[in-house]
């Protein structure tokens, strides 16, 4: 079997230029204190040996591995898609590679992926926790290894977190307020697991909204689903059989609608006629279908993102910055 080529070194390209490796160590990084000619004839010189950098040395010395983890439940939603590309559009900025993971909204499998990135000492982390996570044993583990974690979307209810999240209950105030600016006052809402802070946020503006308009509440109204296609479909077809069917749905997510349409259609109920959805969270597709919802509240993924980012890289940069909770408003788009 041929023997690979060693990988050129410093010393070789100091060697054939006759000068010192610290020499040829500062040109290769265009330090100040070498002069123009020098640093080209250096660069020109490794160029032409092949040489590239020892990354493993570089990280080493600078107790840095230049990757993130971003880990989400579904790498596929269009949500998290379009918060992938702005993290990664920021990390790229910072010459830093992303190591993507999924957890399917399963608390075991997303520590798995957690322990799994703090093996390979990512330098951060970016969260949206899964929606049936109730304990963070992780937090203690990361700060134990010195790797910072910022959440997005889907935040812990609680104090000493970095965190970035929509404004749910000012989504379902606008929602509702729109619904009865159209006639609307039987409203319904289906909800998500009682177990996610998310869904009692949720289910708080749902009360709010109606109390603002002296709208009764109907307890047979409210529906949780733990989010599988079948509860979804069981919690719309209950709506469907009331006695006194709602006329307006706000729904979990844009997920949850989708089945939802999906039921109605089953059961011959006309959307946008015999009854009107508002959905979080603004899907992109809902423009190319013939009975969308007649509003989607957007819960701003590209900008949450954004802000996670830059707040992760100020923590690897500054790790002892004080913690803090950025909440942004979201926002209603019109469909019809």
């Amino acid at each position: 079997m041929e023997k690979k080529d060693k990988q050129p070194t410093i010393k070789e390209i100091a060697k054939k230029l006759k000068i010192s490796t610290s020499t040829v160590s500062r040109a290769l990084k265009d330090h100040p204190s070498i002069g123009l000619v020098t640093t080209m004839r250096v660069k020109k010189v490794a160029e032409e040996l092949g040489y590239e950098p020892n990354q493993t040395a570089i990280f080493f010395k600078q107790r840095k591995t230049f990757t993130i983890g971003i880990i989400l439940p579904s790498i596929s939603e269009a949500f998290f898609s379009a918060a992938i590309s702005e993290i990664e559009h920021i990390a790229n900025e910072h010459r830093y590679t992303v190591i993507l993971g999924q957890t399917a909204d399963d608390p075991d499998r997303e520590m798995q992926v957690i322990e799994a990135m703090k093996k390979h000492r990512v330098d951060g982390i970016i969260l949206s926790a899964a929606k049936n996570t109730t304990e963070y044993a992780f937090l203690p583990l990361l700060e134990n290894a010195g790797i910072p974690i910022v959440f997005f979307d889907c935040v812990p209810n609680m104090e000493g977190v970095y965190a970035v999240l929509s404004d749910l209950k000012a989504g379902l105030h606008d929602a509702i307020d729109l619904l009865v600016s159209c006639g609307h006052s039987r409203i319904a809402l289906i909800n998500g697991p009682s177990s996610l802070p998310a869904s009692l946020e949720r289910y708080e503006g749902y009360l709010e909204g109606l109390e603002k308009h002296h709208l009764h509440l109907y307890t047979e109204y409210v529906e949780a689903t733990d989010l599988s296609e079948s509860r979804n479909l069981e919690a719309m077809e209950r709506l469907i059989d009331l006695p006194n069917r709602p006329s307006a749905v706000i729904l979990f997510n844009d997920y949850v609608t989708l089945d939802a349409i999906n039921a109605c259609r089953k059961r011959n109920v006309v959307i946008n006629q015999d009854i009107f959805f508002v959905s979080f969270a603004n899907f992109p597709y809902w423009k190319y279908m013939d009975n969308p919802p007649m509003a989607s509240i957007e819960q701003l993924p590209g900008e949450q993102a954004i802000i996670a980012a830059n707040k992760l890289f100020a923590l690897i940069d500054q790790p002892n910055l004080p913690y803090e909770r950025i909440v942004l408003k979201s926002k209603l788009v019109k469909s019809l």
